[in-house]
């Protein structure tokens, strides 16, 4: 733990965990944590998962799988709005062009 953390105890599975914590970001930790909890859970209740480490792999590969979707799905939306912001672009420099030959 570094100066500016603080022990932060979260529960996940019935097992309690003490975790060093940034000041200001416990309400986060614990939500996390919470959130952790709940995915742990459904893939426990699930019943095809047996065992605590297998149920946290499981999880943590079922949220990292859902994080690279967001992210590629930002990527697709960020290339998009480039695409049609390079074509607005192209478009204004043809009127402008057209403009200026009809001033001259």
């Amino acid at each position: 733990m570094n100066e500016n953390s603080i022990p932060v105890t979260v529960r996940i599975m019935e097992k309690e965990y003490r975790v060093a914590c940034q000041e200001g970001e416990q309400k986060s930790l614990l939500a996390s944590a919470r959130f952790l909890d709940e995915k742990m859970r459904e893939i426990r209740t699930g019943g095809r998962v047996i065992g605590t480490d297998r149920i946290a792999v499981m999880a943590a590969l079922n949220l990292a799988h859902d994080l690279l979707e967001q992210k590629n799905s930002k990527d697709d939306t960020s290339q998009w709005i480039s695409k049609r912001l390079r074509a607005m672009q192209e478009k204004i420099e043809i009127a402008l062009s057209q403009s200026n030959q009809l001033e001259l």
